[in-house]
């Protein structure tokens, strides 16, 4: 058995080197391939719906409120790590992080850096929890207590206008 270093950089081209051969690839006369087994949904939530406090205003100066994000990856929490600004300014971790793991804003689509910085503080700090409790605790939900008759009880921090159940 040969030994191969992977790196990150040789990664892809050693999957496509040994990735199986396509249908296409095959001659006419070839066996028709079968196709891949069903996966079962096994009920593991991947992504997971949010609505900002305050909105991301872009360019044009539409608002947008609502958004998905989904769970981080190994790669998505090691990938800011070798980053140059965040080397620069660690507290520049989160705009990375944040940018990697939303993958809708209303419209926009391509969530990159630039929209992050560009956000209200609120907002960030709110995705920042989402993110925490997305990816420690597996549900949006909080624990909360009424302030009037200090009952116990849970709210679902990924939907809904604050106040709203």
């Amino acid at each position: 058995m040969r030994r191969r270093t992977v790196t990150a950089g040789n990664l892809e081209e050693i999957l496509q080197a040994t990735a199986p051969a396509q249908a296409s690839d095959q001659g006419a006369a070839g066996p028709a391939e079968a196709p891949p087994p069903r996966r079962e949904d096994h009920g593991l939530r991947t992504e997971f719906e949010f609505e900002l406090p305050r909105g991301y205003v872009d360019d044009e100066g539409t608002v947008h409120r609502h958004g998905t994000m989904r769970l981080a990856t190994a790669r998505d929490e090691l990938r800011p790590q070798i980053d140059l600004r965040v080397k620069e300014n660690p507290a520049y971790l989160s705009v990375v992080l944040l940018s990697q793991v939303i993958t809708r804003l209303g419209s926009i689509t391509d969530v990159h850096a630039g929209v992050v910085e560009r956000m209200y503080a609120t907002d960030v700090a709110f995705l920042q929890d989402f993110y925490r409790r997305v990816n420690s605790e597996g549900h949006t939900r909080a624990a909360v207590t009424c302030p009037h008759c200090e009952g116990g009880f849970e709210v679902d921090l990924s939907g809904g206008r604050l106040g709203e159940s």
